[in-house]
């Protein structure tokens, strides 16, 4: 286990409960960071595969914070969380979005006796009317500053927002607030609490991201390298979701020969051109093993286009990694 404060020591912060827990774990252990956490009472880990990294247990809430003040230097959580907490002119900035998990919507819901109101410019017309009886359309939330920007970006501005820590749905049947902002990933909640989604309704789609604080790893060199390192794994590992790896056996007159009826198919050609190496057979044929990288979606085009060419029999596998030829990740970093 690595010393927490010690020099040179890249603190990276992550959810200790909530949606994001579990995920996240299960994502660093995909990209083969697994995190080795004594037990769940213990806030702090390591991850065996990177030495000198440390990983911190904190509150979704509270990552943000966390990295702006230089506590942690990488975090991991919800966009929408960093976008309602961070500072305007703070240190923290995002890394990478979209890590693939964490997938939800901030979204407004509507009470289902509304029939009138099916679109936000339904809204806006509805907010209008409560403004010249003289009140104000009421919003429970706990985003506010990401729900401000967004009625005003679309024309409503005669509003209050209620901030709530408990369970929103309830906010309209206890009467403290007409409508809500919530977070929901299938809109089940809000639909069982008798709520509806609008057209035009949904404030931000939402995965989780890495964020970091530019100026803790920007100037120590030691953390400038770990974070590198985590990073790059990372984007091999998603970069690897997009690909395939196709081996299949043909038959032909030569190597030379085979590479140049595959290269003739741009969809079997791989990512610069095949592999092909001879394989000893009992027949006495001269048998090619071709391997090629493919896109995802082109993996059944792959197949078809190898069987017409004779391919006696194919095994398809996942790459763990893709790394590209060069790193991008000093740049996001910096």
């Amino acid at each position: 286990m690595v010393t927490l404060g010690a020099e040179g020591v890249l603190k990276i912060a992550i959810p200790s409960d909530g949606a994001l827990y579990e995920p996240t774990l299960l994502f660093l252990d995909a990209c083969g960071l697994r995190v080795n956490q004594e037990n769940r009472r213990r806030y702090t880990a390591s991850i065996p595969f990177l030495e000198g990294i440390s990983v911190i247990f904190q509150r979704s809430a509270d990552i943000t914070d966390k990295i702006e003040e230089g506590s942690a230097d990488l975090g991991i959580l919800g966009h929408d969380r960093y976008l309602e907490l961070r500072k305007e002119d703070g240190l923290s900035k995002v890394v990478m979005n979209n890590l693939g998990f964490g997938a939800c919507s901030l979204a407004l819901g509507i009470p289902d006796s509304w029939i009138d109101v099916s679109s936000i410019a339904d809204l806006a017309d509805l907010a209008t009317e409560f403004h010249n009886k003289g009140e104000s359309l009421r919003i429970a939330t706990k985003s506010p500053r990401l729900v401000e920007g967004f009625l005003l970006s679309n024309g409503i501005s005669h509003f209050s927002l209620v901030q709530s820590s408990g369970t929103l749905e309830v906010a309209p049947a206890m009467g403290f607030a007409d409508i809500i902002a919530d977070i929901t990933s299938s809109g089940t909640t809000m639909r069982e609490n008798h709520l509806k989604t609008i057209q035009g309704g949904t404030v931000i789609e939402s995965e989780a991201c890495l964020i970091g604080n530019r100026s803790s790893i920007t100037e120590d060199s030691q953390k400038l390298v770990l974070a590198n390192r985590f990073t790059e794994i990372i984007q091999a590992h998603m970069n690897s979701e997009e690909y395939f790896l196709v081996t299949a056996n043909i038959q032909s007159k030569g190597a030379d020969e085979l590479s140049r009826d595959i290269l003739k198919r741009s969809v079997v050609e791989g990512l610069v051109g095949p592999t092909i190496s001879k394989v000893y057979s009992r027949d006495s044929l001269d048998w090619y093993a071709v391997t090629i990288v493919v896109d995802r979606n082109k993996l059944m085009d792959s197949v078809r286009n190898l069987r017409e060419m004779g391919a006696a029999s194919m095994t398809v596998t996942k790459p763990n990694y893709v790394f590209e030829s060069e790193s991008d990740n000093s740049g996001r970093l910096i």
